[in-house]
């Protein structure tokens, strides 16, 4: 098929080259010039992993290209998906600006039955905004189904030709559009659910809240495990044996980040304000993933007492290992306020550091070519992202270049056995701390 992505973002970008990978013509649309230049060189402007391999292999092939025509680009197109940015508005609502533009653009390029697919996520009843404003320029035929994505950052191109389910919203019965979305995705081999279209909005707005829900309710428990001497591992481990509940998404630590769960559970919040509903649980998730990553500021004051002048190093800066993405990462507010409160921080992160830089851009910040680095001469590591390279370092030469051997650590990367035999002061999330060393200063409770 002639496809056309609007958008070449990071759902946009992927999706057009696995789409070329199956074997369609695709061409993916921005308005960013420089964009567009770089991938029609096959530089991909986003990391995810073989992304770059695939977008250069299918470019040479003639299969994918990148253009800053909408009018041109659409005109053939059998497929137009909308996979433009929704950011979130400073109320918690979504941004659809780029989607109403787009449409806009859509309905002044349709020259024959296209079918338009929105991929960005949009609060219900948007794509029934977006079949006006392409009415409004087009008077011939053509269905606007509701298609959201449901990739995750780091295996992105796993879920794109393996994902558990595709979800489709159409109205009106229409058979001619449903076959033809039967025969795109009929080489994937996954289940295809079709509902109408606010349902399907409704469906990836509820996915990301429930999984959301999940990791703010497991670091409850992580919490409550701290202070009772219980192991969260073990307690997620015995909780995800239940086929009910499952083993996905139940691991204690900073809470979550990224471009999806943040915004998707504010903005699910003013969709139920907007039909006089408040959505009690969903608000206590959000609270309690701000309050998580306070957390390791909490353990750092307890290990160090003032941070004034201490030299904390931070490991980690995307908001998950796998990308470079830095949107809602902890490691921003967790280092704001060690700066805040006169510490120094030296940090590492092996993808994500040029991207943390264009945000962060404080004085006190040593910006280190590897782990050891900015590790070295520290009163206290932090670790924020669980890359694998931090997991394997060699503990015994960590320590022999740390002032002191103290690791917060944030995500749990660690086993208490390689702790203790490293000596390391340890300080983990819903597992009771490791203490060896008998000069750290300790201070019960508090809040930074």
């Amino acid at each position: 098929m002639n496809i056309v992505i609007i958008g070449t973002g990071y759902v946009g970008l992927v999706s057009g080259v696995c789409y070329a990978e199956m074997g369609h013509n695709v061409v993916c649309v921005d308005h960013d010039a420089n964009k567009i230049d770089s991938l029609n060189l096959g530089e991909s402007t986003i990391f995810e992993p073989g992304l770059n391999e695939m977008m250069s292999r299918n470019v040479r092939s003639g299969r994918l290209s990148f253009s800053t025509k909408t009018i041109e680009s659409v005109r053939n197109a059998e497929i137009v998906f909308i996979a433009v940015g929704t950011p979130p508005l400073p109320s918690g609502q979504a941004n659809l600006n780029y989607v109403f533009k787009a449409a806009e653009n859509i309905g002044e390029s349709l020259s024959k039955y296209t079918i338009v697919a929105v991929k960005s996520t949009v609060p219900v009843g948007s794509n029934d905004v977006v079949e006006q404003i392409i009415s409004s320029k087009f008077s011939g035929d053509f269905c606007v189904v509701s298609l959201p994505e449901f990739l995750r950052e780091g295996s992105a191109i796993e879920d794109t030709f393996h994902p558990d389910r595709i979800i489709i919203g159409i109205d009106n019965n229409d058979e001619r559009t449903k076959e033809q979305l039967k025969n795109f995705y009929a080489p994937l081999n996954v289940p295809m659910v079709f509902t109408d279209r606010k349902s399907s909005e409704m469906i990836k707005y509820a996915s990301n809240a429930f999984l959301a829900t999940k990791i703010s309710f497991i670091n409850e428990i992580a919490n409550i495990c701290e202070k009772l001497g219980a192991n969260v591992e073990e307690v997620a481990y015995g909780m995800g044996l239940d086929n009910r509940i499952g083993m996905s998404f139940l691991k204690a630590g900073i809470g979550y980040g990224g471009s999806c769960f943040p915004k998707d559970t504010e903005a699910l919040i003013q969709i139920a304000g907007n039909v006089e509903h408040e959505f009690k649980l969903l608000r206590s998730v959000v609270e309690v993933n701000q309050y998580q990553r306070m957390k390791i500021l909490t353990k750092l004051k307890n290990s160090l007492g003032s941070l004034e002048g201490k030299e904390i190093g931070i490991w980690g800066l995307s908001f998950k290992p796998g990308t470079d993405d830095i949107r809602e990462t902890p490691a921003i507010e967790i280092i704001d306020r060690i700066l805040d409160h006169g510490g120094l921080v030296k940090v590492y992160d092996p993808i994500a550091m040029d991207n943390f830089k264009k945000v962060m851009d404080r004085p006190n910040i040593k910006w280190c070519s590897s782990s050891l680095r900015a590790s070295e001469n520290c009163d206290a590591l932090c670790v924020i992202t669980e890359w694998p390279e931090f997991k394997y370092i060699d503990l015994m030469k960590l320590k022999s270049i740390m002032r002191r051997p103290i690791i917060i650590d944030g995500r749990n990367i660690y086993s208490d056995h390689e702790i203790k035999e490293a000596g390391f002061d340890y300080f983990p999330v819903g597992k009771k701390a490791s203490r060896t060393s008998g000069d750290i200063f300790h201070i019960q409770g508090g809040e930074i």
